[in-house]
């Protein structure tokens, strides 16, 4: 059958989308933890504010090229719905059917199955914070390389959520940034990697949570530019793009450490 036949009322909408990209999509801002949130369709473009429930995460994504009708859907569970898609395979042809001007419900097919995914009231999904940009003393571009080698070093001590940021200068006297994952001092292991970049401020140390830190490049690993730029208050701010999705990250500095 072919999805793009079906004979639709007058309140239904359609889009397809190859079910990579919709998955790239939510993993982008779910980061297994940012279940409510609002997609809010303008102009063939899909935005997505969020926050994560501690508030140590404030972000925002952009997918160009999303052909739904102007709307703002409401996903109060995206695990739900991340469940439900997981089942697909290959393109996908979404629809959107509303009642009284609503959209109550978000239709997801391929060529085996017809999924139907309730949409939330808005109104239930929180507010999304503001951040207040700061002068960051740390710019660093992101490679492919980095991001791999990054998770490689936080994955080879996944028990420890420590990672302190610091920076220095390396043999060659080069300004550095250095993530340090595990115990900075003493006996414990840890693991150390350097990325060169505009780094104004020398000495430099503040810790963050390493699993927030790899979840984040995880769901970027397709990126093909990527910045972390970080300042001295203990705020990082990663952005990523594909051909067709900006996702931008804010996290704050981890409260306590064991560093």
């Amino acid at each position: 059958m072919d999805l793009k036949s079906k004979s639709l009322p007058t309140n239904v909408f359609q889009y397809m989308i190859n079910k990579t990209k919709l998955q790239s999509v939510i993993n982008k801002y779910y980061l297994n933890v940012n279940e409510a949130v609002k997609w809010v369709i303008k102009d063939n473009s899909l935005q997505i504010d969020f926050m994560s429930p501690t508030k140590d995460i404030i972000g925002k994504l952009t997918c160009n090229n999303f052909e739904l009708e102007d709307s703002t859907l409401a996903i109060y569970d995206t695990k739900k719905l991340n469940s439900l898609i997981s089942i697909c395979s290959g393109d996908l042809l979404l629809e959107l059917e509303k009642t009284n001007k609503i959209f109550t419900k978000l239709k997801i097919s391929d060529l085996n199955f017809n999924l139907t995914y309730a949409l939330s009231d808005a109104l239930l999904i929180g507010k999304v914070g503001t951040v207040n940009i700061p002068d960051f003393v740390v710019k660093l571009n992101l490679t492919t390389e980095d991001i791999e080698n990054l998770i490689k070093a936080k994955s080879a001590l996944s028990q420890v959520d420590n990672m302190l940021v610091t920076t220095t200068t390396n043999l060659d006297g080069e300004n550095v940034c250095e993530f340090i994952f595990g115990d900075e001092s003493g006996h414990n292991n840890k693991i150390t990697y350097q990325i060169m970049g505009d780094i104004t401020e020398q000495n430099l140390k503040i810790p963050f949570n390493s699993d927030t830190f790899k979840t984040i490049l995880q769901a970027n690993k397709d990126m093909e530019e990527g910045t972390l730029n970080i300042s001295t208050m203990g705020l990082i701010e990663m952005k990523f793009k594909t051909e067709i999705i900006s996702s931008e990250y804010f996290m704050v500095r981890k409260a306590e450490t064991d560093f």
